[in-house]
């Protein structure tokens, strides 16, 4: 029982780490109808800049001598955790913003010759991140006051980080999106300028502008993601793809633009990635690692019966 309560409480947060990553996506690929497949790319380099930051900042003794752990090189204060997750998140979103302004706003509408330029930049990043941080898995450090686990009901012990920071970050984020898209002008403007950007354009609404600050923002939620997935789990190379891929399976399960599909798509990936990596096990025989194909089973029998998606609607 308590290893199906863990298993559990893994899909969940891994759940909730896809929604935060996904839901930037759903805005820029679902919302917008821009094909950025470079969104892995500003995962992964969302969590190498914060990585970056802590290790020259926020170490003892090298970098700027910022460090305010006061303790040893592997402590670290909620400062020197905080700080690089909110310089990181903002690099990435101006770096979303210079990416959209350069090189997809000219090619609004036509999404193979998006999708060839972004996978054509997520493969130069790929190989400029490799280059730079190496093949080895890193680490970004959680703070050290935090504790490592919590104990639950049941004798149930987890992760502190995934358990309490991953998934409030996910609820937050799900409500202030919510929030954004439904209840401000802001968000009506997006909305109305992806079903007809002339009319919008027509009322004197600067429609450029305003995506540029969706972009901004999906980029930004990309960077979040890189942070608490390099916390997580670990930054290394390959993450990227695996996080677009993840992304597209949460985009395509929920439905184009649908927020609340993305988490719905994103608890499903969630939960059945982490009961297929233990429960594929049949007597001698060993499948789990199969597990792979257990997650394309759920998207073809989401999409066999709703082929838009769960909350998808035509464009």
């Amino acid at each position: 029982m308590q290893q199906f309560v863990t298993v559990t409480l893994n899909g969940l947060t891994l759940a909730a780490l896809y929604f935060v990553v996904a839901s930037g996506f759903t805005l820029i690929f679902g919302l917008m109808r821009v094909v950025n497949m470079a969104h892995g790319s500003l995962y992964l380099l969302g969590g190498y800049i914060a990585l970056e930051i802590q290790t020259r900042w926020f170490t003892s003794d090298s970098g700027l001598g910022l460090s305010l752990s006061g303790a040893s090189d592997s402590e670290y204060s909620v400062w020197a955790w905080l700080v690089p997750l909110i310089l990181a998140t903002l690099i990435i979103g101006v770096i979303g913003v210079v990416l959209q302004q350069v090189f997809l706003r000219w090619n609004q509408g036509q999404d193979l010759r998006q999708a060839l330029i972004t996978i054509a930049l997520s493969v130069i990043l790929a190989d400029q991140m490799l280059a730079y941080w190496g093949g080895i898995s890193k680490d970004i450090a959680a703070p050290s006051a935090w504790p490592t686990s919590i104990t639950l009901p049941g004798e149930v012990r987890f992760g502190f980080f995934r358990g309490v920071v991953v998934l409030s970050a996910a609820i937050l984020i799900g409500l202030a999106l919510y929030l954004i898209i439904k209840r401000t002008r802001f968000g009506k403007i997006v909305r109305a300028g992806v079903d007809d950007r002339d009319m919008v354009s027509a009322l004197g609404i600067n429609v450029n502008r305003v995506f540029i600050g969706m972009f901004f923002l999906g980029a930004l939620l990309a960077g979040i993601g890189g942070v608490l997935g390099g916390t997580m789990i670990s930054l290394a190379p390959g993450q990227d793809t695996a996080f677009l891929l993840n992304s597209l399976i949460v985009v395509i399960i929920g439905g184009m633009g649908s927020l609340g599909g993305a988490a719905i798509g994103a608890l499903a990936l969630g939960l059945v990635d982490a009961y297929a990596d233990v429960y594929l096990v049949f007597g001698d025989l060993d499948l789990t690692n199969y597990s792979i194909i257990v997650t394309f089973a759920l998207l073809v029998g989401v999409l066999a019966f709703r082929p838009l998606g769960l909350y998808g609607r035509p464009a």
